[in-house]
């Protein structure tokens, strides 16, 4: 049971970075792409029916994780409580960025919500690629599981850590390099104009950085983390994942016009990374450093066997009803946004 909800919680943080992921590469994006009022509000309506329901997956990772692996839960919000109230806090800004812009109609109002909108997106994109960073790294665990970062020490691996470093900063522009270039292909795929004809120019662009970035986090993954080195050398059926993110890039590049299947290349690129991060580490659930014995677990972290298997009780109607949600508001609002009709 510890490895399916080690799984479970995979696939719904995946979910997250693959829906909320376009939010995020939109919004930050989106002054680029969008030169008047009329274009600012295809953009945001290119999103405006989603972009809080895709959300909805973070909660339901972090409550997974909660109830399956409580150790692992309570290690990681104490350690990482510098971040994860900066996480929070960017995540309010996004949401009130969006809904406050059209409060006020005035010319001094507005500019502030979208300046608002772009920067929360980006440093949302760096801030959760630099966690994934910091937890393929590993922490300094002590014997009782615990541990504290500040932001940044020296931003060297050798001697104190901090949430900041060489390998952490690298991860984190690789996400936002890979979100920017999800947000912009999902506006190709919403919108029409210039706004399209932009978006495809940032997504472009994107794309060489994804490429360049992803070489270097790969190369710099090999050297920092040899738990992934090892588990990819006993299973070597792992390295589906990385040739799926391949795919995925290789799709993008040569979708042409064919918006749908660039935007779902993407999103083959962005689920063959975490899977293959995930892969390289499991059962590992947070590696220790310097001492990898002190590791947390899927073992050492999880709930009881009964609470496990009692989880599923709720967790399935409630992944249903979510999935039965989602295919719902995405088929509802499928194809072409435009300004017509009440909305942002």
């Amino acid at each position: 049971m510890e490895a399916f909800w080690f799984w479970m919680v995979a696939l719904m943080l995946t979910a997250y970075v693959l829906l909320d992921g376009f939010d995020l590469g939109a919004g930050a994006v989106h002054l680029l792409v969008a030169r008047t009022e009329a274009e600012r509000r295809i953009v945001l309506r290119a999103i405006g029916p989603v972009w809080d329901g895709n959300e909805v997956w973070l909660l339901a990772a972090g409550g997974t994780l909660y109830f399956a692996f409580p150790g692992l839960y309570a290690a990681s919000f104490s350690g990482f409580y510098l971040a994860l109230m900066l996480v929070l806090w960017l995540l309010i800004l996004r949401g009130i960025s969006v809904e406050f812009r059209n409060h006020i109609d005035s010319p001094a109002w507005k500019p502030v919500w979208d300046a608002g909108f772009a920067v929360s997106g980006a440093l949302l994109a760096v801030v959760l690629g630099a966690a994934i960073g910091n937890v393929v790294r590993g922490v300094p665990l002590d014997s009782s599981g615990k541990f504290f970062l500040p932001f940044w020490t020296d931003f060297g691996l050798d001697g104190e850590l901090g949430i900041l470093d060489w390998y952490t900063v690298t991860t984190g522009l690789l996400a936002l390099a890979a979100l920017i270039e999800h947000g912009a292909l999902w506006l190709v795929l919403k919108t029409e104009g210039e706004v399209a004809r932009r978006a495809q120019r940032v997504a472009g662009g994107a794309w060489f950085a994804v490429v360049i970035l992803t070489v270097a986090v790969t190369v710099l993954t090999w050297r920092v983390q040899p738990l992934v080195v090892s588990r990819l050398s006993e299973h070597p059926w792992g390295f589906l994942f990385p040739l799926l993110s391949l795919a995925g890039l290789v799709a993008i590049i040569f979708a042409g016009k064919r918006a749908r299947l660039a935007f779902l290349g993407s999103c083959a690129y962005l689920a063959g990374m975490l899977a293959a991060a995930a892969f390289g580490l499991f059962p590992h659930v947070l590696p220790a450093r310097p001492d990898p014995s002190l590791s947390l677990t899927i073992h050492n972290t999880a709930a009881g066997a009964y609470g496990l298997r009692t989880g599923l009780i709720w967790w399935i109607p409630g992944m249903i009803l979510v999935l039965g949600y989602f295919v719902y508001v995405y088929r509802h609002f499928a194809g072409k946004v435009s300004l017509e009709g009440e909305g942002y």
